[in-house]
């Protein structure tokens, strides 16, 4: 998820460490809850949490972003109870749509479980891009390592918790990429968090652009470096707050390869040029990219013809590579660092050997079918965008990237749009405030090499259908 508050730096007066506030929004301290103004749907129903009767709002009139923390005060679990109320709503009209139980194997096309039955959907929801994890060398390459290496690595990466497979993944990894060396994490979250807050210390500065991804913003926060912010792709501006900065001080920039909200690409050549002008460190998070763009999928670098111009790269193996786990592929200096400062690599347990069997496969499918794979995933984005485009239904990002946004900008309308699309076995994703701008929530599509053009064409189809039932489409 994307972060959509504007930052501001702020000198503590506890103490000298730079601190973040959310400069468009008030100090809640002498707030009451926002929900006292609620407006009941139904007095006399309600409903019991943890012994405690709270009355059950018209969900219709709120949203996710109305019952975070900072606007509640008093007992603890205040929040909590409310909450409980509004979701208990969303969930009674049919407009709850996460955590939908999947019983098969997650790939273009799923089985999913309702309170009645199993019934298929066509999946437009998953960041499996290549179709990998079912990739049947993939899994006889799992099947082989949980029998030799058994379910689990039993220690820390820095400890007892590295095997040999562990090794042989980071140097794959780290050809991949065109780098020196790389380490694991056990997740792409843990990544940016461990990378950021390991090297970025409170006499540095860490730039970031305003839509990257959440992790990278709490890495940001937590490393208690000064945090500055430009605007999404803005070279002229993202130029004039370098020019800021006093030049003895350590800058770490960083940017995601593929905006995972819009589905666009960082603009990594005017930033080479700016780093060569305002001698900072560059740091680029490859989740989406990887994969997706590249010769063999190998990002954006390699996109750029950039490779080996980026001081840090970050990447996740969960999305294109099929399984999960995150990556940063550095200089064998940045990679020793980090391995023995990053808080969230050496106090978690090492990823289990069946994944990492696996991923070394993935990387193997890659260096021999990457170019046809991301062909094919290329080819049935632009052609799904087509569709839509026909029927005047606009979508952000690049044509051949696959995640797909369609701005609706009504909370309640795009609850109704997500229902109405799960009852065509369309499993999509929508994204609401506060995830994204409140006048920008929309549904997000993922679209994977391993759809088929019939399933494209339905789910276009059904989109322009509805779309056109709720006066969305302007010709």
């Amino acid at each position: 998820m994307v972060t959509t508050n504007k930052y501001e730096i702020k000198k503590s007066k506890f103490s000298n460490k730079n601190m973040i506030n959310l400069a468009n929004r008030k100090q809640v301290i002498d707030k009451k809850p926002v929900l006292d103004k609620k407006i009941i749907q139904n007095p006399d129903v309600s409903v019991v949490v943890k012994n405690r009767k709270t009355e059950l709002v018209n969900s219709d009139l709120f949203s996710l972003a109305d019952y975070h923390k900072d606007h509640f005060e008093g007992e603890l679990f205040n929040k909590v109870s409310q909450f409980r109320a509004f979701i208990t709503d969303v969930r009674n009209k049919g407009y709850y749509q996460y955590q939908r139980k999947i019983s098969s194997m997650s790939g273009h096309s799923v089985i999913v479980n309702n309170k009645i039955n199993k019934h298929k959907m066509i999946l437009f929801a998953s960041n499996n891009y290549l179709g990998l994890t079912g990739h049947p060398e993939v899994i006889d390459a799992a099947v082989l390592a949980i029998k030799k290496y058994g379910s689990g690595s039993g220690g820390v990466p820095l400890l007892g918790g590295t095997m040999s497979l562990h090794k042989e993944l980071e140097r794959r990894l780290a050809r991949f990429k065109g780098m020196e060396d790389a380490v694991l994490f056990s997740s792409g979250y843990s990544a940016n968090v461990g990378i950021i807050s390991s090297l970025v210390g409170k006499n540095d500065v860490v730039v970031n652009d305003k839509l990257n991804h959440a992790s990278i913003i709490d890495g940001s926060i937590m490393s208690g470096g000064q945090f500055v912010v430009f605007p999404h792709n803005n070279m002229r501006l993202l130029e004039k707050k370098l020019a800021s900065i006093p030049s003895n001080r350590g800058i770490l920039l960083v940017v995601d390869g593929v905006f995972s909200m819009d589905g666009d690409i960082a603009n990594l050549p005017e930033i080479i040029n700016l780093k060569k002008k305002y001698n900072f460190r560059t740091m680029i998070d490859e989740a989406h990219a990887t994969g997706v763009i590249g010769s063999f999928g190998r990002g954006t670098p390699s996109y750029f013809n950039l490779e080996g111009k980026v001081d840090i790269v970050m990447g996740t193996m969960s999305k294109a590579l099929g399984a999960v786990g995150g990556f940063i592929a550095s200089s064998e200096e940045v990679v020793d660092y980090v391995r023995h400062y990053a808080r969230s690599f050496f106090f978690s347990t090492s990823l289990p050997p069946a994944t990492i069997a696996s991923l070394i496969k993935v990387i193997d499918i890659l260096e021999r079918d990457g170019t046809a794979l991301v062909k094919k995933l290329h080819n049935n984005s632009e052609y799904f965008r087509y569709l839509l485009s026909c029927n005047h239904i606009k979508t952000r990002g690049e044509s051949f990237i696959p995640i797909v946004p369609i701005i609706v900008g009504d909370d309640l309308l795009l609850r109704k749009i997500h229902s109405e699309l799960n009852e065509k076995g369309l499993f999509v994703n929508a994204v609401p405030y506060p995830a994204v701008p409140k006048k920008e929530c929309r549904l997000r599509l993922s679209i994977m090499a391993t759809h088929t053009r019939d399933e494209l064409e339905y789910a276009a189809n059904e989109i322009v259908k509805i779309f056109r039932k709720y006066n969305l489409i302007n010709v």
